[in-house]
């Protein structure tokens, strides 16, 4: 997972369409330092779970992770993460009506990893089953209705995607430029 992330960090700074710090330019990086284990335990007890293992290993590459733009959120730190029925409870009210009660249940036992503060969240939802598995999604209100994702793994691939799609949008409307001679 850290090749991912080094790619998707390089592929963001290059791109420049987000404000990074300068420290995150210089390092071409836009985690945090790795968690320790210790940490992690001490999440999972203060929530009273045990997270999946992509990502504990994200954690232990990245203690946060920056928006690589704007449509992305930022994995917060461990010390952040929390249900998000303690951060935000109106929005799961909002999504408990007649219709999309469905969505207002697997929000309201679901955990806030990404987006505080801003206009998404990244959510990692536990299953019922005592060895199910665990949702990952991308939730916004201006998103109609939560976007899946397989795994950590996956929605990574699909942020790196969408920038290597940027990119190559980038140098084919440079190409596509013509000047004309005054």
């Amino acid at each position: 997972m850290y090749g991912l992330l080094k790619q998707i960090s390089e592929k963001a700074i290059k791109l420049a369409d987000f404000e990074f710090t300068q420290e995150q330019t210089e390092n071409n990086w836009l985690g945090g330092m790795p968690t320790s284990e210790a940490e992690i335990k001490l999440t999972e007890k203060r929530l009273g779970i045990d997270f999946p293992t992509d990502f504990k290993k994200f954690l232990s590459i990245a203690n946060g992770f920056s928006a690589p733009n704007d449509i992305e959120p930022t994995f917060e730190t461990v010390d952040k993460i929390d249900y998000l029925k303690n951060l935000d409870s109106f929005i799961i009210e909002a999504y408990s009506i007649d219709g999309i009660e469905n969505i207002g249940k697997e929000l309201e036992k679901s955990i806030v990893v990404g987006g505080i503060h801003e206009e998404q969240y990244f959510l990692l939802i536990p299953s019922e089953l005592s060895n199910g598995k665990w949702k990952y999604w991308k939730f916004a209100n201006w998103y109609p209705g939560e976007e899946e994702h397989e795994s950590l793994e996956s929605y990574f691939n699909k942020v790196l995607s969408y920038l290597n799609e940027t990119i190559e949008s980038e140098k084919t409307n440079h190409n596509n430029t013509s000047y004309e001679k005054p």
